[in-house]
């Protein structure tokens, strides 16, 4: 038997399919059969890789009482919260302001008109850990649903108002706020590191989060000012997570967070945009600091990307799962005698260099983590360095090939637009840092494979869809979507020099103003003005675990303000940026990818022209520097139709260009000559 899931191609719905709740996808069905019953809705959201979702799920959906309880007092909706993050977004926004926190499995009940009245999290099958069961909870709004109707609409209608209230709030900001300034810039830096973990990276406490987008302000504000402890609590994240159990000794990636403060137990999903985000920043580092380990970690990284998370076509799927034959993490763990059998000889040396015990670290098992450098471990075991990084290598390989034969995580391969777009970011990136030219052609193979399968049809309220699925695109493309994928061309055009991704970029940017932008504002919305089965159409402005799409449309705006000469994007940027700007400084951590755009808006943006021949090789060397405040573009010849490749014609030597406000200082012949002028830091 299944249920009215089965039709669906979200992995986490089908997951779901042969539950025996009689789920329905979100649509005009459920909703008019609320109506037409007047029965409350339960939403119910979640994601395949999610932990606590599949213990709900087998505890509670699948037990034939609990579903036939369901059944009969309420229609049951259930929600991939990566496939429909807008509602996502109201009902979590809605169960915070009812109970102060959130989290996923999200179930919230509704109105029969979508008002939300009451949620939680995570209801065990009995009553434990001060929550009331599943059952309770059904029993309780079905009695007050009956009995206290009028009191449920009231209190529906009130938060709603509260949410359409919290929704005004950028707009409601002061748009005659003071300027930014290098000292406010201080400031924020300052007001960050004091929630900095100096001794063990990151910030704050258990669970840990990677937080890339603080990082990314602190290395910008090195770049600037030469802030050493900026640097070092980089530096010091950095290092602690690729050495902790957070990120994969075997087979590279990142998992989502960790649940200690010493990074050592992760929360074992892999999400797409966690490695896309974090070899971003790992990139950006790499660039300013050398350091070797920061290379292993994005060419591992990426090989594991390419190896578990692209499918044929160029794209990349959305999550790994946690759990494996019923236990979170059964696929990552390693026992000392496995270890022992598999390596022999090198058993020990492995064993010593990952932390590897008898008894374990986590329930009897070992999750591997590097507890000393290998520089540190070389010296002090007196083996020569290079000696060990090979045949620890070896050994990895080893235990690779033999995890490769275990029961593997589920596997979520909806391909996402916008995660895609932060991966295409990434791969760009990495090229830059590294010089690695399958980098580079692997996101030019996964933007035709995102632009040709994603274009919506002639008609729809919508340039791209947000979700591809076993070929199959459905849902119109969010504010997210279409930020990542404006930023994500404008890196690709800084790696290939191919001026039609700028095109391509600016034809979404007009787009999105008109169809998402506010009318009489400089944010947009969360989604298109035409959209008709929310209860209030989102204007989000935070940082969230991937970046606020209204920042990433500022700094969109901002760079292309200065590549079309199109200073009302600039100014658009600004007022976004100036609007909430006593936001920004309160709570950078809500705000840490704003921050950085107002960064750039503060100290403005150098303007870099490249003019060489095919192969030449200097747009490369150039990409290898740390310049973060700056617009680039490169051709082999000068380009009319782009203000900055005006009367720039090319001859035998390459020409490299530096200019600010479009006026230009005489063109050079050499990298060298321009890097001191654009970079402040040095190399350590």
């Amino acid at each position: 038997m299944s249920n009215r899931l089965s039709a669906e191609t979200s992995p986490y719905l089908l997951q779901h399919a042969h539950n025996p709740v009689d789920w329905y996808p979100w649509g005009p069905e459920a909703l008019q059969k609320a109506t037409e019953l007047d029965m409350p809705i339960l939403v119910s959201i979640g994601y395949s890789a999610c932990h606590w979702c599949h213990v709900m799920e087998r505890e509670s959906f699948e037990d034939p009482q609990v579903a036939e309880y369901m059944n009969a007092h309420f229609i049951n909706i259930k929600i991939d919260r990566e496939e429909r993050p807008d509602l996502d977004h109201i009902y979590m926004d809605a169960l915070q302001a009812m109970s102060g926190s959130g989290g996923w499995p999200l179930n919230v009940f509704l109105t029969p008109a979508g008002r939300p009245f009451y949620g939680g999290t995570y209801f065990p099958p009995k009553r434990a850990f001060n929550r009331a069961s599943w059952m309770e909870v059904l029993q309780s709004i079905k009695g007050a649903y009956a009995g206290r109707r009028r009191d449920i609409d009231a209190q529906a209608q009130n938060l709603v108002d509260h949410l359409k209230a919290n929704n005004d709030l950028a707009r409601r900001a002061s748009p005659t706020a003071p300027g930014f300034s290098p000292e406010r810039l201080s400031e924020i830096r300052d007001k960050i590191m004091q929630s900095a973990d100096r001794e063990l990276g990151g910030f704050g406490h258990a669970p840990k989060f990677p937080q890339t987008f603080l990082l990314q302000y602190l290395l910008r504000d090195y770049h600037i000012g030469g802030a050493e402890s900026a640097c070092r609590q980089v530096c010091l994240s950095l290092d602690k997570m690729i050495q902790g159990g957070i990120y994969d000794q075997i087979g590279g990636g990142f998992a989502r967070y960790s649940t200690d403060s010493n990074w050592l137990l992760p929360h074992f999903e892999k999400m797409l945009y966690d490695n896309a985000l974090l070899v971003t920043l790992i990139s950006e580092a790499y660039q300013l600091t050398g350091r070797p380990q920061y290379r292993q970690a994005i060419e591992e990284t990426m090989t594991f990307v390419q190896r578990e998370m692209q499918d044929r076509g160029g794209g990349f799927y959305a999550a790994l799962d946690a759990d494996s034959e019923g236990r979170e993490g059964e696929f990552y763990i390693w026992h000392k005698n496995d270890i022992d059998s598999l390596l022999g000889g090198e058993t020990e040396l492995f064993c010593a260099y990952y932390g590897v015990s008898a008894e374990g670290n986590w329930e009897g098992s070992n999750i591997l983590q590097i507890p000393t450098p290998a520089a540190e471990f070389a010296k002090e075991n007196g083996v020569d360095l290079a000696d060990l990084q090979a045949r620890l290598a070896s050994c990895r390989q080893i235990l690779l090939q033999a995890r490769g034969r275990r029961t593997r995580p589920g596997l979520d391969d909806k391909v996402l637009l916008g995660w895609n777009a932060l991966m295409i970011t990434a791969s760009c990136k990495a090229y830059a840092a590294l010089g690695t030219e399958s980098y580079r052609q692997l996101a030019i193979s996964a933007m035709d494979y995102i632009l040709r399968f994603t274009r919506a049809a002639e008609g729809e309220a919508a340039l791209y869809y947000h979700s591809l699925q076993k070929g199959v695109a459905k849902i119109g493309a969010f504010l997210d979507d279409y930020a990542f994928l404006v930023a994500a061309l404008i890196d690709l055009q800084e790696v290939s020099g191919d001026t039609n991704y700028l095109l391509k970029a600016k034809e979404i940017c007009e787009w999105l103003i008109i169809h998402f932008g506010e009318q009489d504002g400089p944010y947009f919305y969360f989604t298109h003005s035409s959209q008709r089965d929310l209860i209030l159409r989102k204007l989000e402005i935070y940082d969230g675990a991937t970046p606020s799409g209204n920042a990433v449309m500022a700094s969109n705006l901002h760079y292309l303000s200065i590549v079309f000469n199109r200073p009302e994007w600039k100014e658009r940027a600004v007022a976004a940026c100036t609007g909430i700007a006593a936001l920004i400084e309160a709570h950078p951590g809500s705000f840490a990818l704003w921050a950085t755009v107002v960064q750039a808006l503060t100290y403005g943006l150098y303007e870099v022209v490249i003019i060489e021949k095919p192969q030449a090789g200097k747009s490369k060397a150039f990409l290898q520097h740390f310049i973060p405040f700056r617009v680039f573009q490169s051709a082999t010849s000068q380009n009319d139709s782009f203000p900055l490749l005006r009367q720039k014609a090319g001859g035998e030597r390459p020409l490299i260009y530096l200019c600010r406000d479009y006026s230009c200082q005489t063109p050079v012949h050499e990298i060298d000559e321009i890097i001191p002028l654009l970079e402040t830091v040095q190399k350590f």
